[in-house]
């Protein structure tokens, strides 16, 4: 049962509310503070007009309204607000742009039906090998 389904409401992240971490949730969430950080949800995330993102985002559909700077990587529907600020890389299945928004990013769409398997961290990988 998803989060929104139990209380009929967003997990969320108020506007005067700073967060610094990595979110992993099964339900919806709703973004109108800061998020220095990943979120990775089966659900729907909602970053409200003053909500900011530093970090990658991967969900089944996204309604954005601020602004995120990192991956973003959305199964289903991206819909962009006339308010948005989208920098980084994105992965989609469906694209929705209103006029006015801001879209600094390189675009794909996920035809195949794939999930983000990105690790929530970070660090690089100490392992990896460095070149010139």
């Amino acid at each position: 049962m998803k989060n929104n389904e139990i209380n009929g409401h967003y997990s969320r992240i108020a506007s005067s509310t700073k967060v610094k971490g990595d979110i992993v949730s099964e339900g919806d969430f709703r973004i109108d503070g800061t998020l220095d950080g990943s979120i990775k949800t089966k659900g729907k995330v909602v970053v409200g007009k003053d909500g900011s993102v530093k970090g990658a985002v991967s969900c089944s559909n996204a309604d954005v309204e601020g602004k995120i700077n990192g991956n973003l990587f959305v199964s289903q529907t991206l819909s962009l607000r006339s308010t948005s600020v989208i920098d980084g890389d994105v992965v989609i299945g469906k694209l929705i742009v209103e006029s006015g928004a801001t879209f600094n990013a390189s675009c794909s769409m996920n035809k195949e039906g794939k999930t983000a398997d990105f690790k929530l961290v970070n660090k690089p990988d100490e392992t990896h090998e460095k070149t010139a």
